[in-house]
């Protein structure tokens, strides 16, 4: 059956533009073509340098059919699509005689045969068949739908209405769109104010720039929904926190960071905890936790317990600490030493015998420390004790806590997990917190760090993190110490500790 659905091919006889000038086709042998030209010059070509030709074309062939659009297709609804594809039976019927689908052999209803029927009586048979099935259709709608298949293909018998482009501004004026969109730019960094100062300040942009009335603003309601959809995901109207903090995330295609190894990327962050503690002198006050989180394994490396007032020296001692395995203390449950975790004991102890009465928490040296621009971390004691160790330092972005966004989520869930747990628990903000909490208050700070330090170990380092899977046990959840020992066999990974000497040269001096 020839019809829509017959290919293009080159033929003997056929004339094909090549090089800039007219050409017939003589002898189609294997791949090669041997073209005469008006002129009556023969040269031979290859068939594959001829069709990849940029001039190629065949003078003498109908337009090639669109192809079905299927990845377009698939987002339209399916009685859409069905609706289509009965149409295109039609529409081949009408043009061949035949449909789509029919057996080879078979024969045009008469109605419909090319042989005995013009192209307008077989349309308006077509029209006849269809109004009288119950779908009311007139001759015009039978040639346009014939004239959309020959443009589009099935795409164009899919109807104007349901292939239509959604305008996610309607008919609004884009001058009024772009004045929403400088206003919500300018938001970024004010205090947080409503959609009635926006429309107020919008008003007042189109009159300086357009002139008074030039681009009239909609109905308040038309206007939030224009808001709506302009403001989405911003926060214009929330935390401004939270909104200058999504304005300086980087525009795609930066992606998430990823480590393969322990130690390959550690972020440090110092925050206050939600815990009131009794200082040394009788105050009662919070305390400031800076911590280091490795982010192939979510281990908390070390946490540093202080009043709110972290020093330099403080964060060179954090580094003292996480470079040194963490002792057995008196009193902590044999269940916490290395031998009886899921962290490569036999391994380790053959590399370090200091890990013979180890604490269950790996020690992982960093490649990397990502801290932010704290002066703290921008301290030259800090910087040098990195030089010192081979540890290189990137600062975080400005204002940007996304740059360590593994070690800021740690921390909500420490509040979670940890403080709220601890007398003294002052809750996340003012509205949270319980009377007279002050009086409730009864951890020193070095209390407090045994009790974080002894948590890390019973409970962190043991809890399935849903951020760790293993490749062979998606389905599962790892704990940090499941993931060192699997990252250990896969990378090689060997931690080299500080010895004795280095770590007395890292503690700060009185």
């Amino acid at each position: 059956m020839s019809g829509l659905g017959s290919a293009r091919a080159l033929r003997v006889g056929d004339r094909v533009r090549f090089d800039g000038a007219t050409y017939s086709v003589v002898v189609l042998a294997g791949t090669t073509v041997r073209l005469a030209s008006e002129s009556g010059m023969a040269s031979v070509v290859l068939l594959a340098h001829l069709l990849a030709a940029v001039d190629f074309e065949l003078l003498d062939a109908a337009p090639m059919p669109a192809l079905p659009p299927f990845g377009l297709l698939d987002g339209l609804p399916e009685p859409v699509v069905a609706r289509a594809r009965a149409w295109e039976r039609h529409v081949v019927e009408v043009e061949t005689g035949l449909p789509p689908d029919a057996p080879p052999g078979a024969t045009p209803r008469p109605e419909y045969d090319p042989q005995r029927r013009s192209l307008p009586e077989r349309e308006a048979a077509k029209a006849v068949e269809l109004s009288a099935a119950g779908q009311v259709t007139s001759l015009r709608t039978v040639q346009r739908m014939r004239h959309r298949y020959h443009m589009q293909g099935l795409w164009g018998l899919a109807g104007q209405r349901a292939t239509r482009q959604a305008k996610p501004f309607g008919n609004a004026d884009p001058r009024l769109v772009d004045a929403i969109a400088a206003q919500l730019e300018l938001e970024t960094d004010q205090s947080t104010g409503t959609r009635d100062r926006l429309r107020r300040r919008v008003e007042d942009a189109l009159a300086a720039q357009h002139g008074p009335g030039v681009v009239p603003l909609p109905s308040k309601a038309t206007f939030n929904r224009l808001v709506a959809v302009l403001a989405a995901g911003r926060h214009t109207f929330g935390s401004a926190r939270t909104r200058r903090s999504l304005a300086n995330r980087p525009e795609r295609p930066f992606s998430v960071t990823v480590a393969a190894r322990p130690g390959e990327q550690v972020p440090l962050d110092s925050t206050p905890l939600d815990i009131m503690a009794v200082y040394d002198d009788g105050v009662v006050g919070r305390v400031e936790l800076t911590m280091a989180v490795d982010v192939a394994t979510r281990t908390i490396c070390t946490g540093l317990l202080r009043p709110v007032d972290t020093k330099a020296v403080d964060a060179v001692l954090l580094l003292a600490r996480m470079l040194v395995p963490e002792p057995i203390r008196p009193g902590w449950p044999e269940a916490l030493s290395m031998t009886h975790s899921a962290i490569p004991y036999p391994r380790l102890l053959g590399l370090d015998a200091r890990l013979a009465h180890t604490a269950a928490k790996p020690v992982i040296v960093p490649d990397t420390v990502v801290v932010d621009r704290d002066r703290v971390f921008m301290s030259e004691a800090f910087l040098a004790a990195c030089r010192t160790l081979g540890i290189s330092v990137q600062p975080a972005r400005p204002r940007t806590p996304t740059d360590k966004s593994i070690v800021e989520r740690t921390f909500e869930s420490i509040n979670t997990l940890f403080c709220q747990h601890v007398r003294g628990y002052t809750g996340g903000n003012v509205t949270l917190r319980g009377a007279d909490v002050e009086a409730q208050a009864v951890w020193s700070v070095p209390q407090l760090q045994e009790l974080f330090d002894e948590w890390v170990l019973a409970g962190w380092q043991h809890r399935p993190h849903d951020g760790l899977r293993h490749p062979n046990l998606p389905g599962r959840a790892l704990s940090p110490n499941e993931a060192y020992a699997a990252l250990v066999a896969r990378a090689g990974y060997v931690p080299v500790a500080l010895t004795g000497e280095d770590y007395l040269e890292l503690l700060p001096a009185c």
